[in-house]
Formats: structure tokens, C-alpha cells, sequence
């Protein structure tokens, strides 16, 4: 490889760097993530198995209900495509059966054979921003193997939770730090780690932006979830968040229509704004259905979530 002399500056400005502050050397040759995103508004609509969790089968879903008829994520992929006609699917990392290689090599050949892709892995909750180094190692290490699996089955990305340690305070600093070294593992093996506003308290949106920002790695980005933060009951502070959020956005998007606090208050998402918020962001990647599943039942939510999504992109 024939190096011209601004390369080789840029290189040994970039070791320099790293001398000075080791965690940046590999975000300086990460390259940006690339994917070819569809065009058509059914090819871009997604499923995640979170308002089915009564139905899934796996030894970690606490949420099983065995009054209702029980699936493995093939058998979620195949109802994804039969009932919705949805051909992309995120499931989350606790809906596995198995994590073991000769299963998800198994489940690799039955996912293409059924037509449907991975597109996006949801995992469980890591403790990024814990005071001590060896508990942010081991979060770190922990979603590393799930990377190795999302390889395995074809997905782009993985949706990591940012989780947190009873009474200790979000740190940007810290939680930029051990994300960005995930990120630079996923940026080995071309997989995207988003960050999704879930919890009201160690994953509010403006915080992860904080928390991306600081990193600076092409591979650590924003999952906007349309709902969740306007169980803040601010409907201005939610629209502003995914103003923030779609600004680094990379590959996925949740919707709902509604969400429900747990006193029981319902708020609506005004989809127009949500989508128009997308639209202006030049946001080309999927949207996956989840319903809020305190508002009835998931099957007949989620046709009305296909509904309203493909009237706003259509």
C-alpha cells in the first residue's frame, strides 16, 4: 500500500492521538457504517417482539404466559410475514432460546429460507457508566458476544440499553468511554450500536445525544423510539428529543401511537409530527412496529401501527 505524505501525517497525527488519549486511536480509522436501505414503504417496516413477549419462548423471557400459544423467533419471523406482511424483524437478545452457535447457525439457514432478515438486535441492559472499571468491562464484554451474533445472522446493528447502578448518576463521560469501545468492536464487524430513549431517567434523549457526541465514533448511534419519552407528559420536551435523536440516527426507529404511564394516563403520539421530524432528518432506515401493549391486544395493534406508518410514508 503506496501511503501519499498528507496520509501518512493523518496517520501519525491519528497514533499520536492515541498516545495521548488511547480510547480515540480506534474511532480515528473507524470507517462509516454502510447499508443499503430499501425504498418501498412495506420493505421498510420492522418487527420486534417486545409487545409479543407473553408468546415467545426462550428460558430468559420472564414474560411468558402459558395461557396463550407459545413461538420461537423463526416462529415469529413467519407470523411477522403471514399477519403483516412484514419481512424484517428485531427481536430482543432475551426472546433467544439459545445463544449457542450450532442454534443460531440453524436459525441463520431457517431465516432466509422463510424470507425474512434481521435487522436489528435488541439486548439486554449493561452498567456503561458504573464508578468501577471492571463492571464497565464486563457490560462491554458481555454485548461483544452479541455482536458476534448479530454477524452471524446477517443484522446491522444491535439496540443496546444503557441500564444503570441504584443510585448512581448517568455519567456522559464514562458511559462515551465503555460505549465507544463496543462501538469500536462493532465497527470490526460493520454493526451498529444504537442507543434507544427508553428509560425517563438514564436514557433520555438528550443524554444519549450527549452520550454519542462525546464519543464520536461513526459507529455508536440513536434509536428515536416515537413514544417513549412523552411519558415525561410533555409532549413539546418528547418532539425536541427526536428532533435531537433523528440528527443521529442511523438504521432504526420505533413506532407507537400511544403510550400508557402507569397510573394509567394515555398519551397520544401525533404521528404526523413524528414522522414529518423523520422526514426532515433524511432518515431512509426501518421502522419497527411496537405496540403499547397495556392498550389491548398486540396482534390487532400492531395491523393499525402497519396502517399509520405506511399512510406517512407512502
Amino acid at each position: 500500500m503506496n501511503l501519499s505524505r498528507r496520509d501518512l501525517f493523518k496517520t501519525s497525527a491519528a497514533l499520536g492521538l492515541g498516545v495521548v488519549f488511547p480510547n480515540l486511536c480506534s474511532v480515528a480509522f473507524a470507517r462509516e457504517p454502510e447499508l443499503k436501505f430499501p425504498t418501498k414503504p412495506i420493505d421498510r417496516l420492522a418487527l420486534t417482539t417486545w409487545p409479543f413477549r407473553a408468546y415467545m419462548e426462550a428460558p430468559g423471557n420472564s414474560s411468558r404466559d402459558r395461557s396463550k400459544p407459545g413461538m420461537d423467533i423463526i416462529g415469529f419471523a413467519k407470523m411477522a410475514i403471514e399477519r403483516f406482511n412484514i419481512h424484517n424483524i428485531n427481536p430482543l437478545s432475551a426472546h433467544f432460546p439459545s445463544a449457542e452457535p450450532r442454534y443460531i447457525e440453524t436459525l441463520r439457514k431457517e431465516m432466509a429460507r422463510a424470507g425474512s432478515h434481521f435487522v436489528d438486535l435488541g439486548l439486554g441492559a449493561g452498567r456503561f457508566y458504573d464508578p468501577d472499571p471492571a463492571v464497565r468491562k464486563a457490560s462491554v464484554e458481555s454485548s461483544k458476544k452479541w455482536i458476534d451474533i448479530a454477524v452471524a445472522l446477517g443484522s446491522p446493528s444491535v439496540r443496546q440499553h444503557l441500564g444503570g447502578t441504584r443510585g448512581v448518576k448517568p455519567s456522559v463521560d464514562r458511559a462515551a468511554q465503555s460505549l465507544g469501545e463496543l462501538a469500536d468492536y462493532g465497527a470490526g464487524k460493520n454493526v451498529v450500536v444504537n442507543l434507544e430513549n427508553d428509560s425517563l431517567v438514564n436514557e433520555d434523549p438528550f443524554l444519549i445525544v450527549k452520550i454519542i457526541e462525546r464519543a464520536g465514533n461513526p459507529y455508536l448511534h440513536a434509536l428515536p423510539d416515537i413514544g417513549n419519552t412523552m411519558l415525561k407528559g410533555d409532549p413539546a420536551y418528547n418532539y425536541r428529543g427526536l428532533e435531537a435523536m433523528f440528527k443521529h440516527v442511523f438504521n432504526m426507529a420505533h413506532v407507537k401511537d400511544e403510550v400508557i404511564s402507569g397510573n394509567g394516563t394515555v398519551y397520544r403520539i401525533d404521528l404526523a409530527k413524528a414522522f414529518g421530524i423523520a422526514k426532515a432528518s433524511g432518515y431512509r432506515g426501518y421502522f419497527s412496529m411496537e405496540w403499547e401493549t397495556k392498550a389491548g391486544d398486540p396482534f390487532e395493534g400492531t395491523q393499525r401501527l402497519v396502517k399509520e406508518t405506511l399512510h406517512f410514508l407512502s
